[in-house]
């Protein structure tokens, strides 16, 4: 007997098929029949999807984001046409540039009303090609397996990142022959390319010469599961290593050879220090502008070597002198291979005096102020020292973010999530609440500033409907607070539209059903981080923080990384 279903339901044995079990979702009118079809499998003996229904369609692929981030597998965003897709751009942009493997499945009026202006049309396929790896357009429920798979082998290989399927609604409805399909290559297509043992000879070499190495640890080795490996390789050559704001937890924090955070509002020490080492070693990290600075000084004394899967990134940004191009997962182990067991003690050393500088200067006021109002810094260090090991920091885009990420502490892979290329502000909770179902068994601590926490407040819906145990740390100073430092130290101090009035939040938590605290005194911010943690279930945790409160180190953009400035 013939398995004849429709469209809807194939997409569901398809999304079977690879493994998903949770779907960050809003239906709608060109969605419906596949939301019809979703709900056999998301109940009863036949249940095997877990679907979260957000508030915001750009929540669903924030929350498929935080989901794939921390799980490592491909988050899952549903949603209808026009406005409903249309809102999921800025999510898909921000998976891009962050290299997070989602596929967001929309739907799309009929084939034969395509280019007729009918209602929610509109070219998902044309918008969204520029900003994803992949935008297909199902017109035809015979497809439907097919390109469920080639999109989740295109998201999750190689340098993942954000594919697209427009499903239109005469596929969801028409009836097939379900033939269940695999995609396992494509011709143009190579996400792992071959290793040339000859740039990793040359590697080694560089590195077994060097006297001044210095690693550049990004995102990569998370993506490519290299964690142990790049230990591994560190360790042997005693090379001393920074993050960046996406690597940070590939290396723990207490690691001997981390030597800290790059960029502008890295740590003083790494920023100095790539001025001046001989071999600098970028591993899986694209050389971002919010690393590098001024391209035209950056690191012109080194031998720049850049292990990285994408071709792409190659030359991009600084000449590199040996590229090994390949997954770090195997470029790592081949190189450590090739290197001697060497010591840089005196080169590390020279870290410390900065080291000190940098903690006298920005670090101890920040975390441990003796008077005046709460400091972000102090609010992070809180929250740090009492989370557990394996917590997961989530964060918005601004002060909130920088603080957090510097502030922070990481000892297990897969512990950060954060907007890092887009810079998303509403980023954060719905993240969250993606990593909440990623990691259940793990502590999710989300920091936010007053404004990106009301550009997603909406979804304190879906937190409590899921019951999502987010732990909200809103760090409220009233303004736009990144925005109103740079027009403090580049703009005259004009505060030009960054002043901020904010509303109630008590009442809005009690609304919501969620527990709230607001500290506006240091005496009582540790017992209140005590109680966020040890509630269960999600808890809105209010600091009222200082004003003009500023993110340091700095280096100002376009300036030298190692023009930094500890003080305004």
């Amino acid at each position: 007997m013939r398995d004849r279903i429709t469209g809807s339901k194939a997409l569901m044995r398809a999304l079977q098929a690879e493994g998903v079990k949770t779907i960050f979702g809003y239906p709608g009118g060109s969605i419906m029949p596949v939301y019809d079809a979703l709900f056999d499998y998301t109940r009863g003996e036949k249940k095997c999807f877990d679907h979260i229904l957000v508030r915001h369609e750009q929540g669903a692929t924030h929350a498929a984001e935080g989901y794939a981030r921390v799980s490592g597998e491909v988050g899952v965003a549903l949603v209808t046409s026009g406005p409903g897709v249309t809102n999921t751009l800025t999510g898909i942009a921000d998976a891009m540039l962050d290299s997070t493997p989602i596929v967001v499945i929309a739907g799309q009026v009929p084939i034969s009303a395509l280019g007729t202006d009918a209602f929610q049309e509109v070219d998902l396929v044309g918008v969204s090609q520029p900003i994803s790896k992949w935008s297909y357009q199902i017109r035809h429920a015979e497809d439907v397996s097919w390109a469920v798979s080639r999109a989740f082998y295109i998201a999750r290989t190689g340098r993942p990142g954000p594919v697209v399927l427009d499903f239109a609604k005469n596929a969801q409805v028409e009836e097939i022959d379900y033939d269940p399909q695999k995609v396992r290559f494509i011709r143009s297509y190579v996400p792992y390319p071959k290793l040339d043992a000859e740039a990793v000879r040359q590697a080694a070499e560089l590195i077994n010469n060097a006297k001044k190495p210095l690693a550049l640890v990004g995102q990569g080795v998370e993506l490519g599961n290299a964690q142990s490996e790049l230990k591994a390789f560190l360790e042997k050559a005693d090379i001393p290593a920074g993050r960046t704001m996406l690597g940070l937890s590939a290396l723990p924090s207490n690691h001997p050879l981390n030597v800290g955070m790059l960029g502008m509002h890295g740590n003083y020490a790494v920023n100095m220090k790539e001025q001046e080492c001989d071999v600098l070693i970028a591993i899986g990290m694209r050389f971002s502008d919010r690393v590098t600075g001024n391209l035209k000084t950056y690191a012109k004394q080194a031998k720049i070597i850049h292990l990285d899967i994408d071709h792409s990134e190659i030359d991009k940004n600084v000449k590199t002198d040996v590229a090994v191009i390949a997954d770090c997962k195997e470029s790592l182990p081949a190189i450590t291979a090739l290197i001697n067991k060497t010591s840089h003690q005196e080169w590390r050393d020279s870290f410390k005096p900065l080291d000190e500088k940098e903690r006298e200067k920005v670090i101890e006021p920040a975390i441990h102020p003796k008077e005046g109002p709460l400091r972000m810094g102090e609010v992070v260090h809180a929250v740090a020292i009492q989370a557990p090991d394996d917590a997961i920091l989530v964060t918005d885009v601004g002060q909130n973010q920088l603080f957090a990420t510097r502030y922070f502490k990481y000892h297990h892979k897969r512990s950060i999530c954060t907007s890092g290329g887009l810079g998303t502000m509403g980023y954060g909770m719905p993240a969250a609440i993606g990593a909440t179902f990623a990691a259940p068994e793990r502590t999710v601590c989300c920091f936010m500033g007053d404004g990106g926490f009301q550009m997603c407040i909406e979804e304190l819906g879906t937190i409590m409907e899921q019951k999502a145990p987010v732990k909200m740390i809103v760090m409220n100073n009233h303004y736009l607070g990144n925005v109103r430092q740079w027009q403090d130290m580049f703009w005259l101090r004009r505060k030009s539209f960054t002043k901020m009035m904010n509303p109630d939040y008590g009442p809005i938590a009690q609304g919501y059903g969620i527990p709230y605290q607001a500290v506006t005194d240091r005496k009582d911010l540790a017992d209140a981080v005590t109680r966020m943690l040890t509630t269960d279930g999600p808890f809105i945790l209010e600091c009222a923080i200082l004003e003009e409160d500023n993110v340091l180190p700095m280096t100002p953009p376009g300036m030298d990384i190692d023009k930094m400035m500890l003080e305004i």
